[in-house]
């Protein structure tokens, strides 16, 4: 089984911790969706032997465009791919899209699942941000859609400069209310260039503290693990019956194909990543061209990739896939290095799959880079 994600790379403002690809002119809206079609029929080849379980709309913000749009590129996937019965398909929304006929809408053309930037039930926090939406909408929207879908996801970002642990807790707490069953949140990190990392420069604003960024990651942990949440991801937390397919496929290495502009594709051997910019992007598929970059993975490039999505996730790195996939030598290497962090208690070694532990979960990132094989001898 496959997926396939397109970015919609269109925002109302820009937030102000963001790097991600997208542009706040929409005068190139009707042109990007035909040019996103155009991808899709050009790269159908590619999966002719696939079958898609998972369509995500990313990006940007997929809600900023109309119900009929979202439905023509979905329309035009089925017409050009194998589709399982019944896929998960996620659109990333933002509240201030999400009217009541706005929701009704997206069910109708069969989404299945919202992902809803939330961030923050804080009014300051969503000003700080530079979010397009306040804390009323925030509430409302979702009082909305738990109505319509049963299947939502809300992303809050912890961590935030000035933030108590109480308001963090606050924010949990607002998040559970509404019953959702899955929740995806992030540490506010400085991305170069952002204007958030230019108003820390400044003084303007005070730098991400990071003691409290993990006080309130394992604040998050604990109380999502007590109302019946499972930490499958770092970042990620779901009831059971509802993980994110699409994501927890890119974290088991499964195939995907990456559509729009600055989307990525894997197919198990090769990388592939399409031009971040949109006018480049619709010019080249006006010429029936694809604007796509590719490279292949160095049998070093996949292992490394295995130990850094592997130890994100419960399903952790298995021993033995990596002397069957990799070989003896990348397993001694595993073992060796991982110990010292077996010893630290930040990793621990059960039936030969090797997760971090409750203290290593917060350092993930870090344990992999050491992890990470550079230099073969």
């Amino acid at each position: 089984m496959s997926g396939i994600y397109i970015h919609i790379p269109f925002c109302k403002q820009a937030c102000h911790y963001c790097d991600f690809h997208f542009s706040t002119n929409m005068k190139k809206r009707e042109e990007m969706v035909f040019a996103i079609k155009k991808e899709i029929e050009l790269r159908k080849d590619e999966f002719k032997k696939e079958t898609l379980e998972t369509i995500y709309f990313g990006g940007g913000t997929p809600s900023i465009l109309s119900n009929s749009d979202l439905k023509l590129i979905i329309d035009s996937v089925y017409q050009n791919y194998n589709v399982v019965h019944n896929p998960e398909i996620t659109v990333e929304a933002n509240p201030d899209d999400l009217t009541e006929e706005r929701i009704l809408g997206l069910k109708q053309i069969g989404v299945n699942r919202l992902s809803i930037g939330i961030q923050s039930f804080f009014e300051d926090d969503l000003q700080l941000m530079n979010r397009a939406h306040n804390a009323k909408e925030a509430e409302k929207c979702l009082q909305i859609a738990t109505q319509y879908f049963d299947n939502i996801s809300l992303d809050l970002i912890y961590g935030i400069p000035d933030s108590t642990n109480e308001k963090w807790k606050a924010n949990i707490e607002k998040a559970l209310s509404f019953g959702v069953p899955h929740i995806s949140s992030y540490a506010l990190t400085l991305e170069p260039k952002t204007a958030l990392h230019k108003f820390v420069q400044k003084g303007i604003v005070n730098p991400p503290d990071d003691e409290v960024a993990e006080e309130q990651f394992y604040i998050l942990v604990a109380t999502l693990k007590e109302n019946g949440f499972i930490h499958y991801e770092l970042s990620n937390f779901g009831k059971p019956d509802y993980f994110s397919k699409n994501n927890s496929a890119y974290w088991l290495g499964k195939k995907y194909i990456g559509i729009g502009p600055s989307a990525h594709s894997y197919d198990g051997t090769n990388r592939s990543w399409n031009i971040a910019n949109n006018t480049l992007y619709i010019k080249t598929l006006e010429q029936g061209v694809l604007p796509i970059e590719t490279e292949v993975l160095t049998l070093k490039d996949r292992y490394n990739e295995y130990i850094m999505t592997g130890l994100r996730t419960i399903w952790g790195v298995s021993f033995e896939r990596i002397s069957k996939e990799f070989g003896e030598v990348y397993l001694e290497y595993l073992k060796k290095q991982s110990q010292k962090f077996i010893d630290d208690n930040l990793l621990v070694l059960e039936d030969n799959i090797l997760k971090t532990t409750q203290k290593g979960k917060f350092l993930s990132d870090g344990i992999a880079s050491d992890l990470f094989l550079v230099n073969l001898k």
